[in-house]
């Protein structure tokens, strides 16, 4: 059936993920027959091939309460098991954001975190390393009607005193969009669980789909987490709208504040008309409803900023009933299957070409620095080829005076390696510094201090001042850093040149590095914040300071991240950088112990000559032959890369 198509594009794209995964095996195997493999190339391939096995594609459903959002996710992707996975009936039913996945290794299971959790400033994030913290359901995948109950769980309320559910910041009466109903007896309800993870072997999870499944809009504002982590890192976000209802206020400010904007495009970035069956009405011509759906489709996109070829009008419920009992003509009229091939021909070929770059960038440093050291070995052998076939016949003064000429280089090229130690010296100090920049621990001393500032604010200008403040010096560090980047980088190319010049090592320019994404990821995180502080209040209420301290500890983790990932970038650079020059020198080194231990040989007894040609020519055959396997194996993950057909399946054109 044409239905198939997205998860014919998916299994695709895995299927082409798992083949570039066996390719660069194939190339770590080769490396490791031929002895070129070294520590810092393994590793380097591990990291790249972990990469490609971790490898997810993340979509986030959001909406408000009661626009069918379960129930698109149930259409579109559990259709299969004939009936609602995800609970989805009138009114609320997600309660909190909930993550459909599969790790492997781990029983299927719901993981659920109390929402008593929100009472402290740790984030999400954070608890997701803490497994005692939450609660633990097993799944039993066997049964659909088990699987259906367990779901449930997640949409589990409590009561609450105001107080406490003000305490946890999902209630607060001067709120006008504040959608919680008290009781008489002066009580709310409130949701269970403030985190909710499925881990489940659907085919789908399994391939590295990830389902972020949202409460309603009022929870985007008050769980940082969704703000400043899981929407601004989703590959596709579905923004769901009721074609009874069109475009409400609240949703042109979280589609303008949350979603629309992020990173500046809206590729990935999906307008869904749900529950178009209710403009179905047989008292009007086709032609009447279909103009009635162009009217709202424009008048959304307008409303929302966005083209129309963005927002696509379609029933769920209708679709998965289709889909449910094989229903060709109603599955056509849902209109899901427009919303299933743009995601199918923009979500997944995006996706493939963000881990076809990193993978291509990985590969050809590698491949090009062991084409080097075979260049450089290949090009020793036929050195000495050339002076022995030019010692052939020649008198032992000739030998004596060539074995004293590889002496004298050998001696050369050891004080220029007392030079390189110098350099490995500078190199480790200068080294020192950059990471003393990038500092873990100033940067969480420093988040300490902004809490403490912020907390001491009695007005909110003194919290945005102590946030200006964090923010201005996390930049700056990574602006110093980037002064010491170019500092080491202007150091090691001046001594490539000049080995260059003494020795005739290749010279290779040093590997570039760029701070720029970190810059911009913080910029990101400060008008995320920014834009969250110009909702609140000259005078903070204590509901609004307790949002707004929660918000901090989620943005102030994901800065630290940041942090993290630029200390580890920043590491593997280092080791690129110096890497080439290490291999070139310890290649020459022995090259030139070669040369003279040859000479010697030959000086010692001249009937050796002829044996060490054949002995070199051999060499030079091996080399020739590792450098012909080399392009071979690059070829092999460049046809790989390439290859996009199968991502455009048969069963597209069914």
């Amino acid at each position: 059936m044409a239905h198939d198509d997205l998860v014919a594009h998916f299994e695709a794209y895995s299927a082409w993920r798992s083949r570039l995964t066996d390719n660069v095996g194939d190339f770590r195997n080769w490396l490791n027959e031929q002895e070129l493999n070294d520590a810092q190339t393994d590793q380097r391939i591990q990291h790249l091939l972990d990469r490609l096995h971790d490898d997810k594609l993340n979509v986030a459903f959001v909406a408000e309460f009661s626009r069918g959002k379960s129930e698109l996710i149930n259409a579109i992707f559990f259709a299969d098991y004939g009936q609602r996975l995800l609970p989805s009936s009138a009114g609320r039913t997600t309660m909190c954001p909930t993550e459909l996945m599969y790790e492997e290794g781990r029983e299927p299971c719901i993981q659920l975190l109390p929402i008593e959790t929100r009472g402290a400033d740790t984030t999400t994030t954070e608890y997701k390393r803490y497994l005692d913290e939450w609660k633990i359901l097993p799944l039993d995948i066997e049964s659909s009607d088990a699987m259906v109950n367990a779901f449930l769980q997640v949409s589990q309320t409590k009561r609450v005193s105001l107080d406490e559910a003000a305490r946890y910041g999902l209630y607060n009466e001067k709120d006008e969009n504040n959608i919680v109903t008290v009781h008489e007896d002066g009580t709310v309800d409130i949701p269970c669980w403030r985190h909710a993870i499925i881990n489940f072997p659907h085919p789908l999870l399994k391939q590295g789909l990830v389902i972020l499944d949202t409460p309603g809009l009022n929870a985007i504002g008050t769980e940082p987490e969704l703000t400043l982590n899981l929407l601004p890192n989703a590959h596709a976000v579905l923004f769901i709208l009721a074609a009874d209802t069109g475009v409400t206020k609240s949703d042109i400010e979280v589609w303008r504040n949350h979603i629309g904007n992020q990173q500046g495009h809206q590729k990935g970035r999906l307008v869904v008309l749900n529950k178009i069956d209710g403009l179905w009405d047989e008292l009007k011509t086709t032609e009447a409803i279909e103009s009635e759906l162009d009217k709202q489709v424009t008048t959304s996109a307008s409303l929302l900023g966005i083209k129309p070829d963005y927002v696509f009008p379609v029933s769920a419920q209708k679709g998965l009933l289709a889909k449910i009992n094989q229903d060709e003509p109603l599955l056509e009229k849902s209109r899901l299957l427009a919303l299933e091939k743009s995601l199918s021909d923009e979500l997944i070929p995006s996706k493939q070409e963000i881990v076809r770059d990193n993978t291509r960038g990985e590969v050809e440093y590698m491949e090009e620095n062991i084409r080097s050291i075979l260049d450089a070995r290949l090009a020793g052998v036929r050195e000495q080829l050339d002076e022995l076939l030019g010692l052939r016949g020649k008198n032992e003064d000739v030998i004596e005076h060539m074995m004293s000429k590889v002496k004298k280089d050998k001696e050369d090229f050891e004080k220029g390696l007392q030079r390189f130690q110098a350099l490995r010296s500078v190199f480790s100090q200068q080294t020192n510094i950059l990471f003393a920049h990038l500092g873990m621990d100033a940067l969480k001393t420093e988040v300490k201090k902004t809490r403490v500032a912020m907390v001491e604010a009695k007005f909110t200008k003194g919290m945005r001042d102590a946030m200006s403040q964090f923010f201005k010096d996390a930049n700056d560090n990574i602006a110093q850093s980037a002064r010491q980047v170019e500092e080491i980088k202007g150091m090691m190319g001046a001594m490539y040149r000049k080995f260059n010049e003494e020795h005739g090592l290749s010279q290779t320019a040093p590997a570039q590095f760029s701070t720029l994404k970190y810059h911009k990821e913080i910029a990101r995180l400060e008008k995320a914040y920014n834009e969250h502080f110009n909702t609140v209040l000259n005078m903070l209420t204590h509901e609004k300071f307790s949002i707004t301290t929660k918000f901090f500890e989620t943005l102030a983790n994901r800065v630290v991240h940041v942090y993290e990932v630029a200390n580890k970038d920043v590491e593997n650079w280092l080791k690129a950088i110096m890497a080439p020059m290490e291999t070139q020198v310890r290649e020459h080194q022995l090259h030139l112990r070669r040369r003279l231990e040859s000479i010697k040989r030959i000086h010692k007894a001249t009937d050796t000559l002829e044996d060490r040609i054949s002995e070199l020519q051999y060499m030079e055959g091996g080399i020739l032959q590792q450098l012909q396997d080399l392009s071979l194996l690059q070829q092999q993950i460049a046809n790989s890369l390439a290859y996009e057909q199968e991502t455009q399946p048969v069963a597209a054109s069914a």
